[in-house]
């Protein structure tokens, strides 16, 4: 792998040293890397990989417990947030996307949920032909390395490591998969796997007590081919077409600028937020916003930007009875005990997300599959590090997985590349504000069950004041916040569905020698976080581009609670 400082000379056209390439990758984060591995295996085939920030090495990025560190730097943060969103009182939304190698996989919190089976055929029902469970679930299996070894739902000799952490050494862990069999729920042995319904484990892409991005996973690996270039620090802001026909991308680097020839390819996998906006910024996208922005349009396509879809989640937190939370481990000598633990061994505390059980559960009677998700942490302390309950506590995240709120990306302007109008309309639905009020009722009775009476004390938010759907509603308005699962803005489905971007190939849609391949293109976005299903995704995908035979669809059952149709639990 070749890390480049070409010559670029404003209003050139170049060829990275010179060489011809087949297939520019815009992007290096989840699913680019996968791409830049798996398309550079063909070794008569040559791979530019750009990616408009920089190197990956940072003891934040790579020490899975400093996850909050990354995302409040922009150095690895593009630092999006959406317009004042109109539901929930004008709050504007924090919006993190990573920037740098390994994208937002270098910044995330490393929770690795596949999605429920029905999503992926929801999929397929929607228009993604092909992209149905048994079809994705060999693709999954070749991405990872399951610590438990390989069984016909997951595998063990690919690229990317999933494990639980640090085996949820704390009680509180398993007193939460106590109380949720306690009030009713299944518990599952493994929710990626045969059963996703249930509580359980949680299972994180840490590999030997490091991040397991896909810069590290798949990039890395990759890096002794000569075959493959990576171009860091190069912002693309546009591509360069011949009519209909995408030849190339225009890049800015060091103040310079220029255009960058591909032979085969042209592929976008800049994120849900970045592969839309590039889009607009050359011309492709809806005619009305384009004209709006005062930008030339090429080629009309109604749905580049809309369908965005995003997970919100409720914090709610209560006080521990005992001394054996995180919160303990918040001042300067305690962190940096920690941190000395893993930098020489790689263990501990540090080795870990802290995100070690969960659940997934439905929300109601007559919903088929599960539409709430929990991440449960041992502590009370908000997911970006910056304030924390000064006693002992431990919180719920929760919050509606399939969200019928849809939002829209917007370019104000072709200079606008990088700071988009983005409005997700969170709880515009009913639905949504309906499942948000279960969320905290089935939350304070999980925690009235037995398991937890040794530990569980006061509520700390949204506290014992809030308790008529009023006041719940009006606190989810001012206390919701994104799980950072931004997708949808470029979905996959039918020449013939107006708002489809990409068919079933990823292939954009009246424009040759242009794919997009990211979690933008997702018709719906799936039950739970999206870094997996975005790997799945990109590994698949390359086997298209490549011309290889897909995987054989699996042929394996799926757990479907028996009584969905009159219970909840």
């Amino acid at each position: 792998m070749k890390v480049v400082s070409p010559n670029i000379v404003a209003g050139t056209r170049v060829n990275v040293e010179n060489t011809k390439i087949d297939y520019i990758i815009v992007g290096a984060g989840s699913s680019g890397c996968v791409l830049a591995n798996r398309l550079s295996e063909d070794t008569d085939k040559n791979v530019l990989l750009i990616e408009a920030g920089g190197s990956d090495r940072s003891v934040f990025v790579q020490m899975p417990s400093a996850l909050s560190y990354p995302m409040n730097m922009p150095r690895f943060n593009w630092g999006f947030e959406s317009q004042p969103e109109p539901y929930l009182d004008n709050r504007r939304i924090n919006c993190p996307r990573g920037k740098g190698l390994g994208g937002s996989s270098s910044i995330n919190g490393m929770v690795y949920v596949r999605g429920h089976a029905k999503d992926f055929d929801a999929w397929e029902a929607a228009g993604a032909e092909g992209w149905n469970y048994q079809n994705c679930l060999p693709y999954f299996r070749k991405a990872e390395t399951w610590i438990d070894g390989a069984n016909e739902y997951r595998g063990d000799d690919g690229p990317l490591a999933v494990s639980n952490g640090n085996g949820m050494k704390n009680p509180l862990y398993r007193a939460f998969i106590g109380a949720g069999a306690a009030a009713g729920y299944p518990t599952t042995e493994d929710y990626n796997g045969y059963q996703q319904e249930g509580f359980g484990a949680m299972h994180m892409t840490v590999a030997n007590g490091m991040r397991g991005s896909t810069a590290r996973q798949y990039l890395k690996p990759a890096a002794k081919r000569s075959n493959l270039t990576v171009l860091q620090d190069c912002l693309v802001v546009g591509l360069s077409m011949e009519g209909r026909v995408v030849s190339g991308v225009e890049v800015v680097r060091d103040g310079q600028s220029s255009t960058i020839m591909a032979m085969k390819e042209v592929i976008l996998a800049a994120g849900a937020i970045g592969s839309p906006a590039l889009l607009q910024a050359s011309g492709i996208g809806p005619a009305p916003a384009l004209q709006n922005a005062g930008i030339n349009i090429r080629h009309e396509l109604p749905g580049v930007g809309e369908n965005m879809q995003d997970h919100l989640e409720a914090v709610i937190q209560f006080r521990c009875k005992k001394p054996i939370t995180l919160n303990n481990k918040l001042g300067l000598l305690a962190k940096g005990m920690i941190g000395a633990r893993w930098l020489a061994f790689r263990s501990g505390l540090g080795a870990t997300n802290h995100f070690e059980s969960c659940a997934f559960v439905r929300s109601k009677a007559g919903v088929e599959w599960p539409d709430i998700q929990y991440h449960f942490v041992p502590g009370a302390i908000s997911y970006d590090g910056k304030s924390a309950f000064s006693g002992h506590g431990f919180q719920f995240h929760v919050g509606p997985n399939k969200p019928k709120s849809r939002g829209s990306l917007r370019l104000s302007g072709r200079d606008k590349l990088h700071a988009p109008e983005i409005l997700f309309n969170y709880m515009q639905d009913d639905y949504d504000i309906e499942t948000f009020r279960t969320c905290v009722k089935l939350t304070r009775e999980i925690v009235e069950q037995a398991p937890f009476a040794e530990y569980a004390d006061a509520e700390i938010q949204p506290g014992a004041s809030v308790s008529s759907d009023d006041e719940i509603d009006a606190w989810i308005r001012a206390h919701a916040e994104t799980a950072y699962h931004v997708s949808c803005t470029a979905k996959m489905g039918r020449e013939d569905d107006p708002m489809a971007v990409v068919d079933s190939a990823c292939r954009v849609l009246g424009i040759s020698g242009l794919r997009v391949i990211d979690s933008s293109v997702f018709p719906e976005i799936t039950n739970g976080n999206l870094n997996a299903p975005t790997i799945m995704l990109a590994e698949r995908a390359a086997d298209m581009i490549r011309g290889l035979p897909l995987l054989d669809a699996a042929n394996v059952p799926v757990f479907e609670h028996a009584d969905w149709r009159s219970t909840q639990r």
